[in-house]
């Protein structure tokens, strides 16, 4: 039996996340999805996610893909290794050819598992959602970052 493992953060759930869940289910005989702590988020991206982490954690749960859900504490993608036990760890193809994509496949190969990369969407991203948000501000409103 195979287990894939496919982190990330899955703010403003769009048809991007979708795409690489249901590519991860095509290549594994179990899919663990991560859903990256508020913490983690803050930290490694300078941003806090737009909706809560409990609200993500449900919407990744409900999707027919998904085998189980886990709170994901780590930068590091490897340290979730002993928690799931994955074959598999999907990522985008962005980390593809990069030092820390390079170091990740590294520390995969010393426990059997490998790395499968799959094309970013780039014309939908949870940023670029982000960005259209701030544009539709009424003129004189204040930004200001999520609640988490």
């Amino acid at each position: 039996m195979i287990t894939g493992y496919v982190p990330g953060v899955w703010d403003m759930f769009h048809v991007g996340h979708l795409n690489v869940i249901r590519a991860a289910r095509l290549h594994c005989d179990r899919l663990v999805v991560g859903v990256v702590t508020d913490e983690v988020v803050t930290r490694v991206k300078n941003k806090t996610p737009v909706v809560p982490f409990a609200e993500r954690v449900d919407i990744v749960a409900s999707i027919r893909f998904v085998d189980d859900v886990v709170a994901d504490p780590h930068a590091d993608k490897f340290e979730m290794w002993p928690v799931v036990g994955y074959d598999v760890l999907f990522k985008g193809d962005d980390w593809k050819g990069t030092e820390k994509g390079r170091l990740l496949e590294e520390k995969l190969a010393t426990v059997g598992a490998r790395m499968h990369y799959f094309p970013y969407t780039e014309h939908t991203s949870s940023t670029l959602l982000r960005e259209v948000l701030m544009d539709m501000r009424q003129p004189g409103e204040a930004a200001s970052e999520p609640a988490s």
